[in-house]
């Protein structure tokens, strides 16, 4: 039972990878957006751009998608030799370097010698045998969440494409829209992570400023 509540969480999206996939295609759509002369005008400029914003994050969307695929299956084969090591005869000192290498760095050096002596003793007794690292449906809808996710980042900024005649001001709004959007993933991803929300929410919409700002510098 627990080994199975440990592959159901590792195949879900958890917040942090739902909000950071959306600040990734946003940057990756503002950086077309913003990149668009201002000089420019038209319907036709106007759906060149939204074409290629649109394209832009299928193509990295797919991309990213094929990443997580990748990273899943990097992690479950990691997890699987970990098992196979410590089953195969290593000694308790190798062991325990291993398991020690495979936690998170504050909590391997939290964790002392008898700690990582019964987490040994535990895996190696366990009785069911190492799966064989492979993909399942969960990992697809995981993959699909994530092309998704990126994809339809997209298009916040490119509503004020299809309200507006003006590409200048449209261009403007448009980066609005997406400080606007990371502002609040800020916040989500502070509140997450315990810290103050607002102070997440200034940071990131900052650090978009930033970004927006050498962008427009170089050719927006």
């Amino acid at each position: 039972m627990q080994r199975t509540g440990e592959q159901k969480r590792a195949r879900v999206l958890d917040p942090v990878d739902r909000v950071t996939e959306v600040i990734f295609g946003l940057l990756m759509a503002m950086t077309f957006t913003g990149t668009i002369s201002v000089a420019t005008s038209g319907q036709e400029a106007e759906r060149t751009m939204m074409i290629a914003a649109l394209g832009c994050n299928l193509a990295w969307g797919l991309a990213d998608a094929v990443m997580y695929l990748l990273r899943t299956l990097i992690e479950r084969t990691r997890k699987r030799t970990l098992l196979a090591t410590l089953r195969g005869g290593a000694d308790a000192a190798t062991g325990q370097a291993l398991i020690a290498q495979a936690l998170p760095p504050r909590l391997s050096a939290a964790a002392g010698a008898d700690e990582l002596e019964s987490l040994r003793r535990r895996l190696v007794e366990f009785s069911s045998a190492p799966v064989e690292p492979r993909l399942g449906w969960d990992d697809l809808k995981g993959a699909l969440g994530v092309f998704l996710l990126v994809v339809a980042s997209t298009f916040p900024l490119v509503v004020p494409f299809l309200l507006l005649d003006q590409t200048a001001l449209a261009v403007r709004i448009s980066n609005l829209v997406g400080l606007g959007v990371l502002f609040i993933a800020g916040w989500i991803l502070a509140r997450y992570a315990g810290a103050k929300p607002w102070q997440g929410a200034i940071a990131l919409t900052v650090t978009g400023a930033a970004l927006i700002t050498a962008i427009i510098a170089l050719g927006g």
